[in-house]
């Protein structure tokens, strides 16, 4: 019995294109990539980490609400997101903000989700996603079912969900894995493994050498990757997508990552729980470091590039924030108004109360 669980464990070795020092070291999985694509990622890139330094401050100047701080996991959320369509849906947890931002949500109203405005969660047609998922894992079984709806529509589209490797303890996620390996589901469910679930190690979360080896009981694929590494993490989300809308079912791809920031902005202090080693270890494998490298190495990327990129950041955040300062204020009636399409009566009396009120 020993010897089947460590062939198990042994499958998963690390997917890695990109070392720390910006060198490919995996010649025939290199992402057919063109230079403007490479290009675009690394501006994609630049600008989210520039994005999640000015929320932290605007969070810290009580201008944002509920922030849950992204650098260092550029890579893991971007690398995956430019391998999708624009037909897919995505179903994200509350720090992966940055992947509906490229899918399509305009910056101010992922400014108005912090803030806890309902327009924050009104999407635009055309933007195929969810709202960030508050409740752990919850997101895991609303992407099985999502998945199997494309199936059945005949779409050649899937539904991505992800989730930190906390999420990994939950039932939904084990639901989740088993409806869609059962029912062939077309999703990728996505495991950021972080190293921590707020201040929990990975170690107290599983006795498993590997979140991506979760996937063998529910009978689906499962890839674990260097989750700085944004071209292993195209690679990997694009073999699992070309694989799941040609019939092939549902992957888990496991990448290994890590948040510089505290879990969210909420008084977590990551000082109490991680070493001041850990996470200069950490910082050397950045990805936008790697990146950086790489297409200096090649010419297609400057200095100056990327301090333009930092400036446009900066004025597009300035204008969504202060359109997010402009729009409407929520009100209860609102919120009554958009809970129903027929208000039941208990709610038309609370609303002619409060309208009353409102006028007033």
């Amino acid at each position: 019995m020993k010897d089947v669980l460590e062939n198990v464990e042994n499958q998963f070795e690390m997917f890695q294109i990109l070392n720390e020092d910006g060198e490919v070291v995996n010649e025939e999985w290199m992402p057919d990539l063109s230079d403007d694509d490479l290009k675009e990622l690394m501006r994609r890139m630049v600008y989210t980490r520039m994005l999640d330094q000015r929320s932290i401050a605007l969070n810290r100047q009580g201008r944002l609400g509920f922030y849950a701080p992204t650098a260092g996991q550029e890579a893991s959320q971007l690398g995956s997101h430019f391998a999708l369509e624009e037909d897919d849906y995505l179903l994200p947890a509350y720090r992966d903000v940055p992947q509906l931002i490229w899918h399509g949500l305009p910056l101010y109203q992922a400014f108005l989700f912090s803030r806890g405005h309902f327009h924050g969660n009104q999407f635009p047609e055309g933007v195929n996603g969810l709202s960030p998922q508050i409740i752990i894992g919850a997101q895991i079984t609303q992407a099985a079912g999502v998945g199997l709806g494309l199936k059945k529509r005949g779409k050649k589209a899937v539904a991505v969900t992800y989730t930190g490797d906390g999420g990994t303890s939950q039932g939904d996620f084990y639901e989740g894995l088993n409806f869609a390996g059962v029912y062939g589901a077309q999703t990728i469910f996505f495991v950021q493994n972080n190293q921590f679930a707020i201040s929990v190690p990975v170690e107290k979360q599983t006795n498993a050498n590997t979140l991506a080896q979760k996937g063998v009981a529910a009978g689906i694929e499962g890839y674990l990757v260097d989750g700085m590494d944004v071209f292993a993490v195209y690679a990997a989300t694009k073999k699992a997508r070309e694989r799941a809308v040609n019939g092939g079912g549902p992957s888990l791809i496991e990448t290994m990552t890590y948040r510089y920031g505290p879990h969210t902005m909420a008084g977590d202090d990551p000082t109490r729980y991680r070493t001041e080693d850990m996470t200069n270890e950490w910082e050397k494998k950045d990805p936008l470091v790697r990146l950086r490298k790489y297409l200096e190495s090649k010419d297609l990327w400057s200095e100056d590039e990327e301090n333009k990129v930092i400036e446009d950041a900066k004025e597009d955040i300035k204008k969504a924030i202060k359109e997010a300062d402009d729009y409407p204020k929520q009100k209860v009636t609102d919120l009554i108004d958009i809970m129903h399409d027929e208000l039941p009566n208990n709610l038309q009396e609370q609303m002619e109360e409060y309208k009353e009120k409102e006028s007033k």
